[in-house]
């Protein structure tokens, strides 16, 4: 999975669960702690993605500088080979 989309998904876990909290009663204590530690934890994992994306700007510059490095030589088109033709059989 591309790193991205990985984050669009937490963000989109992170913010079940802080719905999740709003929602939930306040009389469990437990459960809200272990909403807590699942919404923290969330949390880590984002971090840990944000770490892994490469910079764009970088990227962007490689690709530049690859470009104008490369000489763009035109191939040549090899010959199609084709079966017979109608003017061959009438010939």
């Amino acid at each position: 999975m591309k790193a991205n989309k990985a984050l669009k998904r937490l963000t989109h876990v992170e913010d079940l669960l802080s719905d999740v909290m709003e929602r939930y009663s306040t009389d469990a204590p437990d459960i809200q702690q272990q909403l807590l530690d699942a919404k923290a934890a969330v949390g880590r994992a984002k971090d840990a993605v944000k770490l892994q994306v490469p910079s764009k700007t970088k990227s962007v510059r490689k690709k530049a500088a690859t470009k104008k490095a490369a000489v763009k030589v035109p191939r040549a088109k090899a010959a199609k080979k084709h079966g017979r033709t109608q003017r061959d059989y009438e010939e």
